[in-house]
């Protein structure tokens, strides 16, 4: 049989085992099975800020890489999208909440409050913002979880009351779940600049955050 015979016998052997879906199995398992995991594993989007784009991290210390190994380790495996913008306030997050979060998102995290924190926007604002981005989201039948942070009270009672209660509020007249606080009171596991989480920090986010992320994740038939 010539060389080209050859090849036109191979190609026929192999349309015909595609065709009945016999390739299949032996095609997912080279080189691109890592690829095809990925497309089959719940997709997880974090809409959010610096602490969700890895402020001063590196991208495998950053919480979306961070949260998904601990979502390894627990046994829900997802694949975790960053989302995450520096600087984003909850009025940003409501501007590109659309086209951030992607169709096919299987439960989104909405990690934002930071930085109006920092601005000292008004409570009734956040929630305000909160409550229409979490709305949005289920408007498109997209699962969510309010990532939640409270203020701290050198900042004054009044005010830290009022923000820590925006993101209980937002939660409740959305319906969804809520992840209480991210920000920790150890020193030693924020970066220099006293406010973003370091490496150490953002792992014991992570291992806290998973169990809620696999509570909220809907059940797939």
């Amino acid at each position: 049989m010539s060389g080209a015979s050859q090849i036109r016998s191979v190609g026929h052997i192999l349309s015909r085992l595609l065709a009945a879906g016999l390739l299949l199995p032996v095609l997912m398992a080279g080189p691109s099975s890592a690829g095809n995991m990925a497309s089959i594993l719940p997709k997880v989007v974090m809409l959010g800020d610096s602490v969700t784009a890895g402020y001063g991290l590196g991208a495998a210390d950053a919480l979306p890489a961070q949260l998904q190994a601990a979502m390894g380790k627990i046994g829900r495996p997802v694949q975790v999208i960053a989302a995450g913008v520096s600087g984003d306030t909850t009025a940003d997050g409501l501007a590109r909440a659309d086209f951030s979060v992607p169709a096919g998102t299987d439960l989104c995290l909405v990690e934002l409050g930071g930085n109006d924190l920092l601005q000292g926007v008004d409570p009734a604002v956040v929630r305000k913002n909160l409550t229409a981005i979490l709305a949005k989201l289920k408007a498109r039948h997209i699962p969510v979880l309010l990532v939640g942070l409270k203020a701290p009270p050198s900042i004054g009672a009044g005010y830290a009351k009022d923000f820590d209660a925006a993101f209980l509020a937002a939660s409740k007249t959305a319906g969804v779940g809520l992840y209480p606080n991210w920000i920790s009171t150890d020193p030693t596991l924020r970066q220099a600049d006293g406010i973003h989480p370091n490496p150490r920090g953002v792992r014991a986010i992570a291992a806290s955050l998973a169990p809620y992320v696999a509570k909220a994740l809907p059940k797939r038939s």
